[in-house]
């Protein structure tokens, strides 16, 4: 089989293909020209991805409510003022995080940007406090049992 050779080494198309099958977060890229041309499929996808979302306009799926800031937020990595924008929304009973990052060359040349999807439920309102009581609880309820 044929290896992919990658600035830190190399692996062959099966590796990489099984690589992102088993990654938990979901990764869409989309070209300059917001079209979405490769999209990563594993079993904990939170929003699916379809072979006929290849070759599209990044806003023909997803929804319509979020369009708005999709158009700035690609105005603003397309003319280079952001580079990366992570935020956190409900969706699905989740807490779900959704981190956009400029991809560029070596010459800062815009190549587009990859959007990765990540459940972060279990962080979500977390302090050190948190960790602390979860910790006592567990602690205390294996102890009456």
């Amino acid at each position: 089989m044929e290896q992919i050779d990658l600035t830190t080494g190399s692996l062959n198309l099966s590796q990489l293909q099984n690589i992102f099958r088993i990654i938990p977060q979901e990764f869409d890229f989309i070209d300059e020209k917001d079209i979405i041309r490769w999209y990563s499929n594993n079993s904990e996808r939170i929003f699916d991805r379809e072979p006929s979302a290849l070759n599209k306009h990044v806003l023909d799926v997803h929804p319509s409510k979020s369009a708005d800031r999709i158009i700035k937020l690609l105005d603003q990595m397309h003319n280079g003022t952001v580079n990366e924008q992570v935020m956190v929304i409900p969706a699905k009973g989740k807490q779900i995080q959704i981190s956009f990052y400029a991809v560029k060359d070596e010459n800062e040349k815009y190549l587009g940007c990859i959007e990765v999807t990540q459940d972060v439920s279990h962080l979500v309102g977390k302090t050190k406090l948190g960790h602390m009581a979860d910790l006592i609880k567990k602690r205390f309820s294996k102890g009456s049992s």
